[in-house]
């Protein structure tokens, strides 16, 4: 249940905040998206015939992606189920109409990266005076967790300041009035699910541990699995490495999870799974999907090792992954983490731009 708890920790950094505690519950959720995901996450499934917050809540995200251009009035019509499907077929999810857990858990994170992707463009320091579409960047997604709740006008003012000063102290970085690198990753780094704040919820107000789909009543035997060897990174450069070796390291890292800007086990993206692989045969490669895309070159087809390259948020490549033979690669998905997909999936097929080899500079 979402609580007053809840809406108090989003809402406590905000310039009006005696203001907006007096305001209508529809206010909070309207005003801050991560209320939004709190809300549409404990609700039950929503279905076509349905009218409440809830649905008002998913057509809000349908639009921002995209995907749904109609009124947004919490009416579970015909045009909400076909935007709902068009999401889930987009998305490689069960198309069903109907936004069940998966789905919901799948709009959250698009909606995430919506906001926070453009944050990489932003490629030098910002103070407070400065104005523009890289400080809109900022307030979009200081507002996206609760920090800012003023019109987003591209000027680093000081409502500005100040939501970026709280966000910083509450995200472990040294709080001063400039948007540098470090602000920048704890944007990534901080989980979707902050809202919650189970620190300040009282116990009768926390989440109970999720059941598998394996729990039952009955006890039953715990089965002992072995230990996982988790590759580490070389410390000295390798004369050569070969693309059986690389395939080796890559599959021992399947069922890491994905964190958005990633670079370890303890959670991946897409190009920091490759970078951390490579490293670990002392091969330092560049950051980013654009970086690799650009510093690797096209082959016709792919083979063993090479990389392959998706369109997915964005124009342009986005996703990326290493090619494992049989017309599979292996990459960090949003879904389920370290995994291999086959590239006829329909999802990933159409999405697909092409595969490169990098040249290998120990």
């Amino acid at each position: 249940m979402l609580t007053e708890a809840s809406v108090q920790h989003v809402v406590k950094h905000s310039m009006s905040y005696g203001f907006v505690l007096t305001q209508p519950f529809a206010f909070y959720v309207d005003a801050y998206p991560v209320l939004e995901n709190q809300m549409i996450k404990e609700s039950n499934t929503l279905y076509y015939g349905q009218h409440n917050q809830s649905v008002k809540i998913l057509q809000h995200k349908l639009a921002n992606l995209s995907f749904f251009s109609q009124p947004i009035d919490g009416d579970f019509g015909i045009y909400t189920e076909y935007a709902l499907k068009k999401f889930q077929k987009e998305h490689d999810l069960m198309v069903s109409g109907r936004a069940d857990k998966q789905t919901v858990e799948k709009l959250i994170v698009e909606e995430r990266n919506e906001q926070l992707t453009p944050l990489r463009e932003i490629d030098a320091a910002l103070y407070p005076g400065e104005t523009g579409k890289d400080i809109e960047k900022i307030q979009n997604a200081l507002q996206y967790f609760g920090y800012y709740e003023m019109e987003v006008d591209g000027i680093f003012g000081p409502v500005t300041a100040q939501a970026l000063l709280a966000f910083q102290r509450d995200n472990g970085v040294t709080p001063e009035e400039r948007v540098d690198d470090a602000t920048i990753e704890a944007f990534f780094a901080k989980k979707n699910e902050s809202v919650e704040a189970k620190e300040d919820l009282p116990e009768h107000a926390k989440p109970e541990p999720e059941q598998t789909a394996h729990s039952t009543t009955e006890k039953t035997e715990k089965v002992e699995e072995p230990e996982k060897t988790i590759p580490k990174p070389a410390k000295k450069a390798a004369a050569a490495v070969e693309p059986a070796a690389v395939i080796q390291t890559a599959k021992q890292l399947i069922g890491s999870p994905y964190t958005w800007g990633g670079t370890s086990p303890d959670g991946f993206d897409c190009s920091g799974l490759i970078q951390y692989i490579y490293q670990t045969h002392g091969i330092k490669l560049p950051r980013t999907v654009n970086e690799l895309w650009n510093a690797s070159k096209p082959v016709e087809s792919p083979s063993i090792g090479d990389f392959v390259f998706f369109e997915t948020y964005k124009q342009g490549p986005s996703h990326m992954g290493i090619y494992v033979g049989d017309g599979k690669f292996l990459h960090a998905g949003e879904s389920r983490g370290v995994e291999i997909s086959d590239m006829e999936n329909p999802y990933w097929n159409p999405r697909y731009l092409g595969a490169k080899r990098v040249s290998i500079q120990p």
